[in-house]
């Protein structure tokens, strides 16, 4: 239960962050990764900051053999980079650079009824389940 509580005031922290800092704005996130137009470098701030406040807190934590409020760390064991996650990270990237959403900040978006949040998030929630019916199927381009 306490894990369950933890998360949630985590996801509720993390996205007033995300909120307060602007990375739910589209046009600020455009404007961050338009590095050869006009650049707005405020996020870069947002980013120093968090690795500020991270970085102490991952060091003094190194050594723990398990979480706080879990039985054990969640390490993925797939460690190759393979055809599927090159073509996955470049679809990220590309919808990231175009629309300028990605996942956190567009579902802590939602709490502002913006129109387009609403739409990357369903269109998100139908990729999600989509890959899902093509990898089970193995109808996807890069299987080889």
């Amino acid at each position: 239960m306490m894990n369950r509580i933890f998360s949630l005031l985590s996801g509720l922290i993390f996205g007033f962050g995300l909120t307060l800092s602007s990375m739910t704005d589209p046009s600020k996130v455009i404007g961050f990764l338009d590095i050869t137009g006009k650049w707005d470098p405020s996020l870069m701030f947002v980013m120093i900051g968090a690795i500020a406040i991270c970085s102490p807190i991952f060091y003094i934590l190194q050594n723990k053999t398990k979480p706080y409020f879990a039985l054990r760390f969640e390490i993925p064991k797939i460690k190759k980079i393979d055809k599927q996650l090159i073509i996955g990270s470049t679809l990220f990237g590309i919808g990231w650079g175009t629309v300028g959403f990605c996942p956190g900040p567009a579902i802590s978006s939602l709490a502002l009824l913006n129109p387009l949040s609403i739409l990357f998030v369903i269109s998100m929630v139908v990729g999600f389940y989509s890959s899902k019916i093509f990898i089970k199927n193995k109808k996807l381009i890069f299987h080889g």
